[in-house]
C-alpha cells in the first residue's frame, strides 16, 4: 500500500480545500428528505459542477476532472472534512454511473451523465420488491418486449430517493423463469414521472421519506434505456452491487470528520468519570482510521492494475456496523437533547442561548477534559455535518460538534445500512466463503 502522494496529489487536495472553503454554504441546507432541501441540494450539485469538482475522477467530457480513485479519495477527505451538504446523486454518481462506464453504450454515457453530474437528473434505486431483498433473484417485476422498447409491470420498494427523485434503475424480470432465477433479468432506467408511474413515499422512524415504493402499470421505455444485453442484467447488476458495497459509497473522508465531530461532542459533553464512553469514542476514531487505511489499500490495488472481490463485502460489513456505533456513541453522549429534533435540537446545541448547556460548558473547561480548543481525531477541521448518504443532513452547527437533530437523523438512517447493500448476514457468507476459504453454509 503506497501512501506517499505525488506533488500533483498534493496540489490537488489544497487546491479542492481551497474550493470547498470559498464555497461551501455556511448555514445547513435543509434535509434533502424534505421537497425544499432536495431542491437546495440540487441547486448544490450544480455549483460543484460548474466547477468540475462534482464528479472529479471522471472523464473531461462528462463533467469531471480525470483524475484517478487516489485523487478521489483525497478530494471526499477535504469535501467532508469541510462539512459540505450530502450528495443527492449519490445513487447516480455511485452506482449507475460505474455500471455506465463498463456496460453502457457510448450514447448512454453521453445522454445520462452530464445531466446527472449537474444534478439536473437525480436517480432513484429500484432493485428490491416485497419478496425479493436480499434474495434480489426472486424478483417479479417484468418488462415486455413491444416494438421499439419495453412495457415494465410490477412494483418495487425501498427504492432510495425515489419520493423526489427524476429517474430510477433497476433490473426486471424480461424472460420466461428459467432453472436459475438469475437468468432472464434486464437492466432497465426508466422515467418515475411516466404514464403509469405510481410512486407512494415510505417514512423512516422520523417520518421523513427517505424511500419509496413504485408502481409500474405497463409503463413504456425505448430500447436505448436497456443496459447491457437483454437477459445478462443480473451480471451487470453485479458490477453496481459491487460498486454499493465497496470503496465508492461510504468513503473514509465520511467518517473521519464524522469521528472527529463525535470528540467535539465529548469535550462538550462527556464525564471523564464516564470511561467506558470515553473508550467508544476512542474506538469510533481508531474505527475511522482503520476503515481508511483498509480503503487506501484497495485503492492502491486498484491503481496497480488489480480489482475487489470479495474485500467489498468486507469493506459493507464494516461500514454499516460503525456507522451505528458512532451514531449511537452520539446520542448516549447527548442523553434526552438527542431525542429533540428540528428547531428544539438546535436550540439545545452547545453554544446557544436558553438551554443551560452553556453552563454546563462551563464546568467541563473547569474539569480541564476539554482538551486543545476544537481539536478533534485527524485535525480534520470538520463543521458538524452529520451523517452523509441516503438519508442525513450532511450538515450540522457551523463549528464544534453540530446540531443534535444531526446525529438523531443520521442515527435512523444508519439502521438500514446492515439490510441495503445486501444484508450483513449475507455479507458474511461472501467473506467466509471467498475469502476464508470456509465450506459453503446449508441453504
Amino acid at each position: 500500500m503506497d501512501l506517499d502522494f505525488t506533488p500533483w496529489e498534493e496540489e490537488f487536495r489544497l487546491r479542492a480545500r481551497a474550493w470547498l472553503a470559498a464555497h461551501v454554504p455556511r448555514s445547513p441546507l435543509p434535509s434533502l428528505e424534505t421537497e425544499e432541501g432536495f431542491a437546495a441540494h440540487r441547486a448544490w450539485e450544480g455549483e460543484l459542477a460548474a466547477d468540475r469538482w462534482s464528479v472529479v475522477a471522471w472523464p473531461e467530457e462528462y463533467g469531471g476532472q480525470g483524475v484517478d480513485l487516489v485523487s478521489w479519495l483525497l478530494f471526499e477527505e477535504e469535501y467532508y472534512a469541510a462539512g459540505a451538504p450530502a450528495r443527492v446523486s449519490q445513487n447516480g454518481i455511485s452506482l449507475l454511473a460505474p455500471t455506465l462506464f463498463d456496460h453502457g453504450t457510448a450514447e448512454q454515457r453521453a445522454r445520462v451523465l452530464p445531466p446527472m453530474a449537474r444534478g439536473e437528473v437525480v436517480w432513484a434505486q429500484a432493485w428490491s420488491e416485497p419478496e425479493a431483498g436480499s434474495d434480489l433473484a426472486s424478483l417479479r417485476a417484468t418488462a415486455r418486449p413491444v416494438a421499439g422498447g419495453w412495457r415494465l409491470s410490477g412494483q418495487k420498494t425501498w427504492s432510495s430517493r425515489a419520493a423526489f427523485a427524476d429517474r430510477a434503475f433497476g433490473l426486471f424480470r424480461s424472460g420466461p423463469r428459467a432453472e436459475r432465477p438469475h437468468q432472464g433479468l434486464t437492466y432497465v432506467m426508466f422515467p418515475l414521472d411516466a404514464e403509469g408511474v405510481t410512486i407512494r413515499p415510505i417514512g423512516r422512524l422520523d417520518g421523513k421519506p427517505a424511500f419509496a415504493e413504485v408502481f409500474l402499470d405497463d409503463v413504456f421505455v425505448p430500447d436505448e434505456d436497456v443496459i447491457g444485453a437483454p437477459g445478462d442484467g443480473w451480471r451487470i447488476a453485479m458490477s453496481t452491487a459491487r460498486a454499493e458495497r465497496g470503496l465508492t459509497l461510504r468513503s473514509p473522508g465520511r467518517f473521519l470528520a464524522t469521528a472527529d465531530r463525535l470528540v467535539r461532542l465529548w469535550h462538550a459533553y462527556g464525564d471523564p468519570a464516564d470511561t467506558a464512553l470515553r473508550d467508544r469514542v476512542a474506538d469510533a476514531v481508531i474505527g475511522a482510521r482503520a476503515y481508511q487505511l483498509f480503503t487506501w489499500a484497495g485503492a492502491s490495488r486498484i491503481r496497480a492494475g488489480g480489482t475487489l472481490g470479495a474485500e467489498s463485502s468486507l469493506n459493507k460489513v464494516f461500514w454499516s456496523e460503525y456507522d451505528i456505533a458512532v451514531h449511537e456513541a452520539a446520542l448516549d453522549l447527548l442523553g434526552a437533547e438527542g431525542e429533540l429534533t428540528g428547531a428544539e435540537a438546535g436550540a439545545a446545541a452547545p453554544g446557544t442561548e436558553g438551554q443551560g448547556v452553556g453552563d454546563r460548558d462551563a464546568k467541563a473547561q473547569d474539569r480541564g477534559d476539554r482538551g486543545a480548543e476544537g481539536q478533534g481525531a485527524g485535525d480534520q477541521g470538520a463543521k458538524g455535518q452529520g451523517a452523509e448518504g441516503q438519508g442525513a443532513e450532511g450538515q450540522g452547527a457551523e463549528g464544534g460538534c453540530g446540531d443534535p437533530s444531526a446525529w438523531t437523523e443520521g442515527y435512523v438512517f444508519s439502521l438500514a445500512g446492515p439490510i441495503y447493500a445486501g444484508t450483513n448476514e449475507i455479507q458474511r457468507d461472501i467473506v467466509a466463503e471467498r475469502l476464508l476459504g470456509l465450506p459453503r453454509g446449508r441453504r
